[in-house]
């Protein structure tokens, strides 16, 4: 069973950025389509990028712009650098195979405020 372990979030002032890492103990990156989630609270998760094993990406409305993913594949990671962070990014982030999740990981927690 593939582990996904979520690093890098963190409080940062609005503006700001930061730079979430995903860990997999598998080669899971070069055979799936993978995803970041978020979940802020009382809210459902939701997909906010993903990447498919050609390199290429999709993401959310609420994040285009401002949010790149990426992944190294030889290095079992993933990547999601965030910038022009805004109160409304505050959640914890998670990796994951997209459509079909495996087991989450603990995610990150990413906190926008002043």
């Amino acid at each position: 069973q593939v582990q996904l372990v979520e690093s890098g979030g963190g409080l940062v002032q609005p503006g700001g950025s930061l730079r979430l890492s995903c860990a997999a103990s598998g080669s899971i990156f070069s055979i799936y389509t993978m995803g970041w989630y978020r979940q802020a609270p009382g809210k459902q998760r939701e997909l906010v990028a993903l990447i498919t094993t050609l390199g290429a990406t999709n993401y959310a409305d609420s994040v285009k712009g401002r949010f790149t993913i990426s992944r190294d594949s030889a290095k079992k990671s993933m990547y999601l650098q965030m910038n022009s962070l805004l109160p409304e990014d505050t959640a914890v982030y998670y990796c994951n195979r997209h459509p079909l999740a495996i087991a989450w990981g603990q995610g990150t927690q990413v906190t926008v405020s002043s």
